[in-house]
């Protein structure tokens, strides 16, 4: 459904230019839900929002291509775009209610979508609007199309979201940390309800998070990202059994355990994420890294299936990865919310 090729995108020019996103390359088929998992400041948003074409108009560059449906969405005019986001392609946004406009009753930026791609009159849009409502889980649909945002509690703003994202039941869902803002009880309940509805309607889905306990529950496939670009790639059991790559591994270790003995120090990835070296000179995670050898500051590591493993279609980009052993296989069903 959409193939990701090469995509970069670099904010300014020369010497003070920056590389965000560097080369990305990912499939999404029919009916799977993919994560984009990284700490904050490795891409995962900024692939997103080149994908949708929500960049800003200026002080950026977009490479490489991102074909939707045999289309490249990164070669359409904003005319074609308007058409496709919110039809075709919609996206979850990680606040609500900085995306929804203050000042405008929820009803009629439901109602907006539905009139806009499905050509309904006010009234029907209106009543599809209730009905879209009703089915993520808000109650008195029809008293709380009247209302504003600022009325609304956070779980139910990212619920109306979910509604607008999937009123024109588009073929592949975006949604950006949908949950990062929410108290743990609605997040178990926005992610069940993703699952549900991505389950009846057989839309694909790329979940863009840091949580991965998110990953644990929700995605089939997982690319984790680095400074950038993909470092490893796997199914989420084989993921979370066998991490092979050091930041795949830091990620996984610094998740508190329930079943540990209470006041064990976690175990948190060393330095921050600004800590790192171009890709042009080695790998960017070195400076961070437990298993750094010469060669990691020497030599680019690529992206290339990873022959430690057997697992089908896994890639890894490092020099040096973790043993196959380093993980207990069965603490991904174990951890799955």
């Amino acid at each position: 459904m959409l193939s990701v090729r090469d995509l970069s995108v670099t904010f300014g020019r020369g010497r003070t230019s920056f590389r965000a996103v560097d080369g990305v390359d990912f499939d999404v088929y029919p009916g799977q839900t993919v994560g984009l998992v990284g700490e904050s400041g490795c891409g995962k948003s900024v692939t997103s929002l080149a994908i949708m074409g929500l960049l800003p108009a200026r002080g950026n560059t977009v490479g490489g291509s991102a074909t939707f449906a045999g289309e490249d969405l990164l070669a359409m005019s904003a005319d074609q775009l308007r058409d496709r986001r919110g039809r075709d392609l919609a996206m979850i946004f990680q606040d609500p209610l900085s995306s929804l406009n203050p000042v405008v009753p929820l009803g009629v930026q439901v109602a907006e979508v539905i009139q806009r791609h499905k050509g309904r009159n006010r009234a029907d849009a209106q009543r599809e609007a209730g009905i879209m409502l009703r089915k993520v889980g808000i109650p008195d649909p029809t008293r709380r199309l009247k209302e504003y945002p600022h009325q609304l509690s956070g779980g139910m703003r990212q619920r109306a979201l979910i509604a607008m994202a999937l009123a024109c039941e588009p073929r592949l869902l975006i949604a950006d940390e949908p949950t990062t803002a929410l108290d743990v009880t609605i997040q178990a309940q926005i992610l069940a309800l993703l699952r549900e509805l991505v389950q009846e309607s057989g839309t694909a889905l790329i979940m863009i998070t840091h949580d991965l306990g998110v990953v644990a529950g929700l995605c089939d496939e997982v690319n984790v990202l680095y400074a950038g670009r993909i470092v490893e790639r796997a199914q989420r059991h084989d993921l979370f059994a066998r991490p092979r790559h050091p930041y795949t591994g830091g990620l996984l270790a610094s998740i508190p355990r329930l079943h540990e003995e209470r006041g064990r120090r976690l175990t948190p990835v060393p330095g921050s994420v600004s800590d790192n070296i171009p890709w042009s000179g080695g790998c960017a995670f070195a400076p961070r890294c437990a298993s750094e050898i010469a060669v990691c500051r020497e030599r680019t590591p690529e992206l290339v299936p990873d022959a430690g493993t057997a697992d089908e279609g896994r890639l890894l980009r490092c020099h040096n990865p973790l043993p196959t052993g380093s993980a207990d296989p069965g603490r991904v069903e174990e951890e799955t919310p």
